[in-house]
């Protein structure tokens, strides 16, 4: 039997595809999925509403630029290389009433926090990137939900209807598309007005940690860490070092590309290069659901230029991931593809090996990511959907082990958690038990881990990089 084509042919063959066919102009390429199978799309009543609004969207300023999102491509390259590791988390699904200073600004104190750990425990730098500005849309499992005998549509994000069980609330509404992109845009300006005024200094370690973490187990860890970071900079600063380099941080907005018209109306054409961009995150990813390679979603960010990503569950092969590669990073661009696993704690050992195998040996540059969240969900009896944290630390555990033993880079993880001290996710230093679940579960969707359980894991992260050298 033939062995596979190396990367290097099936890019030769790429190359040699693109210099035969006609030119197209840069419109219809964007607009190319428009005659193909589109998953998980809301079925809108009135499509001339959805025009209406997307002509009114492709008019709005771009929420990033260009030059950003290739910035944080150069950054990615390096987590392919090995050199860096990726922190990307944040809300399941925003909500509208979210997009308030103090939730943004918890949400990020979480990031910030985790980042810390990473960067001084494990000695590695650390790109982040929010789950934030622009994840108001859910793919669903079932179309509708029955509650009582009465069906409504699912609820599918702020973007596309409400969470109330009610007719008006689960219509579908289009407008809700630019609420999103008004939303999105009051949040990332906080972020921006976080990370680079002031609030993420490295010298405001301590202050990130002035709320209920502070007495668990994770925030007395976190308060000696940050002991240690202060006496570090007072010795840099006594050999002459500048504090002010660690004024701020980079920080990106990411969220999963679902509604297609509206990722289209935010795709604009770059003035340096002529090569379009979605402005409306820095990086897009495609779900488990969305990722066929026949479909819409894949040939839409196939033409963009933004760093992308995919989600690859327990049933992915191989062969899919290598298909993919050569869909959305035909010329092995590095830092372009990001593949992130979401196996479960009970598969990530047996199912992950042959995918990093065999695109190791013929695909190319990709950062590898784990989501050890979405496949650990299970139902609670009191009916809340829930997550073990000693799962999502085994589903961790088991990706280190992975790359470990094939002597390849684990790039990073990808989770849902919150700045606020929630009860969604049992176990951690609190201890929280499924009993707990209702005292304070306010996910719009699934579960996310408190800031106590993500300093836990970031901790652990820490430590599983560490015996990597």
């Amino acid at each position: 039997m033939p062995s596979a084509p190396s990367f290097q042919d099936r890019r030769a063959r790429c190359a040699i595809a693109l210099s035969t066919v006609s030119t197209s102009s840069v419109t219809g390429e964007l607009d190319a999925w428009r005659g193909l199978p589109a998953l998980q799309q809301p079925t809108w009543d009135d499509p001339a509403e959805v025009e209406a609004v997307a002509a009114e969207l492709a008019k709005q300023p771009p929420l990033v630029f260009a030059g950003e999102c290739d910035q944080l491509k150069n950054q990615l390259a390096e987590v392919t290389h090995g050199r860096a590791f990726v922190l990307q988390g944040g809300d399941c699904a925003e909500t509208f009433a979210g997009a308030t200073a103090d939730d943004v600004r918890n949400k990020l104190k979480t990031l910030l926090q985790m980042a810390v750990v990473l960067t001084y425990a494990a000695s590695v730098p650390v790109v982040k990137i929010g789950r934030m500005a622009g994840q108001f849309a859910k793919p669903r499992s079932k179309p509708v939900e029955v509650r009582g005998g009465v069906e409504l549509p699912a609820y599918r994000g702020d973007a596309v209807n409400g969470l109330g069980f009610s007719p008006d609330e689960r219509r579908n509404d289009p407008r809700r598309l630019l609420q999103a992109y008004f939303s999105s845009s009051v949040t990332l300006n906080l972020c921006r007005a976080f990370t680079k005024g002031g609030y993420a200094d490295l010298r405001q370690v301590h202050a990130w940690n002035q709320d209920f973490v502070a007495q668990s187990p994770a925030g007395r860890r976190y308060e000696q860490l940050a002991g240690e970071i202060d006496r570090a900079l007072t010795f840099m600063k006594a050999c002459g070092a500048n504090p002010d380099e660690f004024h701020g941080v980079e920080f990106y907005s990411s969220h999963e590309a679902l509604i297609l018209e509206y990722e289209r109306a935010l795709t604009r054409i770059d003035s340096r290069t002529g090569s379009p961009y979605d402005v409306s995150a820095h990086f897009l990813w495609l779900g488990e659901r969305t990722r066929q390679l026949d479909g819409a979603h894949v040939e839409f960010l196939r033409h963009i230029h933004n760093p992308i990503g995919v989600k690859l569950g327990p049933t992915t092969t191989a062969d899919d991931a290598l298909a993919l590669m050569d869909k959305l990073n035909p010329h092995g661009e590095p830092g372009r593809l990001t593949f992130i696993t979401r196996m479960g704690a009970d598969r990530i050992r047996d199912a992950l090996p042959p995918l990093v195998e065999k695109v190791t040996r013929n695909g190319g540059p990709v950062a590898w990511v784990c989501d050890p969240m979405h496949g650990n969900t299970f139902e609670a009896p009191s009916g809340h959907k829930t997550r073990r944290v000693t799962d999502v630390l085994d589903e961790v555990a088991g990706f280190f082990a992975v790359h470990r033993s094939l002597g390849t880079h684990p790039g990073g993880i990808h989770i849902e958690f919150t700045g606020d001290d929630v009860t969604e996710c049992v176990g951690g230093g609190h201890e929280i038990d499924e009993a707990d679940l209702h005292q304070r579960y306010e996910t719009a969707c699934d579960p996310r881990l408190n800031r106590g359980q993500s300093l836990d894991l970031a901790f652990m992260v820490a430590e599983l990089y560490r015996r990597l050298d």
